[in-house]
């Protein structure tokens, strides 16, 4: 099997917790569809920043909890310096609002710790295919702090040429309705609200519910 070759930076201030993930990614390289070239490892956001400039890797493992500052400043930094490489979240913090910071802030996805076994290889392949990946309960807790923190709409909507009636499906979507609540709402079909749906995954570029509303929320296309 010729598994596709990805490189990764572990960044978390527990030396403990790294070495446990170096045994999970050596399994993934041995069973997964993937195999795994760990390029470097950091505890601190100078360090990772470094590591990102120096290797470019395909992936940032992050903690949210760092030494001397956070992942939420690291995720800031590695945006400043223009990574194009995916940061996947893997945090014992379970609450709302650092979901949301995280994903807000330009991370492709959000693990978390004590479910890292379960989830880690689903959310390396999902983030490879440029998708996004939150696991039920931490899109469940994304979504309420959504409702409380959302942005103002934007220009941004009109830059990516959505129309009247597709900014209010969409704003409808982040409100978790689901394809009949908003044909109810607007009075349209269910079909007609199916084609807004498509219209919307095309221009935002994402191919899934979770995905539209997370990238509106980035680019500020809804509001509370």
């Amino acid at each position: 099997m010729n598994n596709k070759l990805i490189s990764i930076v572990l960044v978390d201030d527990e030396e403990r917790f790294r070495e446990g993930l170096r045994t999970l990614l050596t399994f993934y390289s041995t069973s997964a569809s993937f195999a795994v070239n760990i390029v470097g490892e950091a505890n601190c956001v100078e360090q990772v920043v470094k590591l990102a400039i120096q290797k470019n890797p395909d992936i940032i493992l992050l903690d949210l909890e760092l030494v001397n500052s956070d992942g939420i400043t690291a995720i800031e930094r590695l945006k400043d310096i223009s990574y194009a490489g995916k940061i996947l979240v893997l945090s014992a913090h379970q609450e709302d609002d650092w979901v949301f910071q995280a994903m807000q802030k330009g991370a492709s996805g959000y693990v978390f710790k004590n479910r890292v076994a379960n989830q880690l290889c689903d959310a390396i392949n999902t983030v490879l295919r440029s998708e996004i990946y939150l696991p039920p309960e931490a899109a469940s807790g994304f979504f309420r702090c959504f409702q409380q923190n959302a942005s103002a709409v934007s220009k941004a909507s009109h830059q990516l040429h959505l129309t009247e009636r597709e900014q209010e499906v969409l704003q409808l979507l982040t409100q978790g309705a689901s394809n009949d609540e908003i044909a109810k709402n607007l009075y349209v079909t269910v079909a007609t609200v199916k084609a807004h749906l498509t219209s919307i995954f095309e221009k935002l570029k994402v191919s899934s519910r979770t995905q539209a509303i997370v990238t509106a929320i980035r680019l500020g296309l809804v509001q509370a």
